[in-house]
């Protein structure tokens, strides 16, 4: 019996990742660091403190922080969210489903409480949720456990009893590592690969979920 949903942001309940990637390709590209599109797939789900120290390593640059070159990033994916930010199909009617069915609710990100605060506002969601966990509140982000821990330990509600929203295989470890079960979301070109295989269920939109199967 779900006792509680928790919701991943960035691809679950608005498609960053697009904001992402040219992010990532305008800012380290800046920095003589020459990436493909597809490159940016590598570091999906990741933190953007570890996808700036992954390709530092790759190709270190000089004359600019990693805590510059990271924020650098979160400001352009700010601009984009702020700008043509919009809820992916589904998010709005499940939200309904589940304040309807008094269901607690959380958001558990990798991303920063700033980039949490401006998708919260942006889509206007922020009243759907009783607890909001970003990356700076936990010692390690996602694959780690932490942040789905602490949302559950907010919403005063044990792991086990959780059901977790993810698009990212580094977002579905970390649930499944908080012992929750957890709903994949992949991406279409990445709908049959088999890492997603650790989920409990997989759906291509969250327009296909029924709560009140769950519930």
């Amino acid at each position: 019996m779900v006792k509680a949903v928790i919701f991943d942001m960035d691809g679950v309940l608005i498609d960053s990742e697009p904001m992402w990637q040219q992010a990532e390709l305008d800012v380290f590209g800046r920095l003589g660091v020459t990436l493909q599109p597809h490159q940016t797939k590598q570091t999906a789900g990741m933190t953007t403190r570890a996808v700036t120290e992954y390709w530092y390593q790759q190709s270190p640059w000089q004359g600019v922080s990693l805590a510059d070159t990271e924020a650098a990033v979160i400001s352009q994916v700010a601009q984009s969210i702020a700008s043509r930010g919009e809820a992916k199909k589904g998010v709005l009617r499940l939200l309904q489903q589940l304040q309807q069915q008094q269901l607690p609710t959380a958001l558990a990100t990798n991303s920063s409480q700033y980039l949490m605060d401006t998708t919260l506002d942006t889509l206007a969601i922020r009243h759907y949720f009783a607890a909001h966990c970003c990356v700076e509140m936990v010692a390690q982000g996602k694959p780690a456990p932490d942040i789905y821990l602490l949302a559950a330990s907010k919403l005063e509600v044990a792991p086990a009893d959780c059901l977790v929203f993810e698009d990212s295989y580094t977002g579905i470890s970390a649930a499944k590592a908080a012992g929750m079960t957890v709903v994949a979301i992949p991406a279409a070109e990445e709908w049959h690969h088999e890492k997603f295989g650790i989920a409990d269920v997989k759906i291509r939109c969250l327009s296909e979920f029924d709560m009140r199967l769950w519930h």
